[in-house]
């Protein structure tokens, strides 16, 4: 028996989050079908607690035993999601479908915990306030929206089957290991490689941005503090618009801003903003890792990792 499942392990957060796991000595199995975010050389994959299964969320027949499910597993470009929304609805919708299917058929004594990992995505935008927890669900995109419907899924095993879950709504994230399809590593791609990076309108679309670490440890937080049956936002407060952090990471490459601006997104949400209030108040966690202090960090990752023309 497994103390986690993880599932998109080889992802850009899953990732983190086992490292965080086997740190604490848990005992991991990872789902990942291995798509083009994944990585095959993390580091942890000769851990002694540490298991890998290869398959996809949407199409596994068997689900081993474990005490906390947490489900990382989705396609999340909202671009993709624009131009091809069945991948995401396979994955998003159908792929949590399967998962809680496997834990309805077990033992009430052998449910684990369900943990659905959503975004603040599901709210839509907001251009004064912020979100707290029990305000309804707009998605403004394919993405958002299956995100939205996976969790309506989730709610409705717990109300018809009772299946205990935690849902986390998190804000952007950042850090190592995030694919170049992302903002932040994008923009330092393009700085890398001399090529112009591309914002859609003016970039003055705000977002709130959370390192992945952070976004890790405050889901084992809420593990930890035995949090079940209810959702919670996690965010750092660190707001800002994409022209400005784009023209940060040039800055911070000692580089001169190469911009190019493109047409405007479909559905582009104008900002993001989530109370933290009440993660805090169940487990005391509050974010520890600021963008502009850590954003060096990440630069050097993908300097070391694709070279650098500096």
């Amino acid at each position: 028996m497994y103390d986690f499942i993880v599932t998109g392990g080889c992802g850009f957060i899953g990732s983190h989050f086992i490292e965080i796991l086997l740190k604490r000595g848990y005992r991991v199995l990872n789902i990942d079908k291995m798509t083009y975010v994944s990585w095959s050389d993390i580091g942890f994959e000769k851990h002694p607690n540490y298991s890998f299964l290869k398959e996809d969320i949407s199409d596994i027949t068997n689900l081993p035993k474990c005490d906390v499910l947490v489900n990382f597993a989705a396609e999340s470009f909202v671009d993709n999601s624009i131009e091809n929304s069945g991948i995401f609805f396979k994955s998003n919708v159908n792929g949590v479908h399967n998962l809680l299917e496997h834990v309805r058929m077990k033992a009430k004594f052998d449910r684990p915990l369900f943990v659905q990992v959503s975004t603040d995505e599901v709210y839509g935008d907001i251009t004064k306030g912020e979100f707290t927890e029990t305000d309804p669900l707009k998605p403004s995109n394919p993405y958002s929206a299956t995100k939205a419907a996976a969790e309506q899924f989730v709610y409705a095993y717990n109300r018809t089957y009772g299946i205990d879950f935690v849902m986390t709504r998190c804000s952007n994230n950042f850090g190592r290991r995030q694919y170049p399809e992302k903002l932040i590593p994008k923009t330092i791609m393009s700085a890398l490689h001399n090529r112009p990076m591309t914002i859609h309108g003016d970039g003055s679309y705000i977002r709130s941005w959370i390192h992945v670490i952070d976004h890790c440890e405050a889901i084992l937080s809420l593990i930890e503090h035995k949090a079940h049956n209810d959702v919670y936002n996690i965010c750092s407060g660190d707001e800002i618009s994409n022209l400005e952090i784009v023209n940060l990471v040039y800055e911070r490459m000692g580089l001169k801003p190469n911009i190019q601006f493109v047409e405007n997104r479909w559905g582009q949400d104008l900002r993001y903003a989530i109370s933290m209030k009440k993660i805090f108040d169940k487990t005391g966690w509050k974010s520890r890792l600021r963008l502009k202090d850590t954003i060096d960090d990440v630069i050097k990752f993908y300097k070391e990792k694709y070279g650098s023309n500096t």
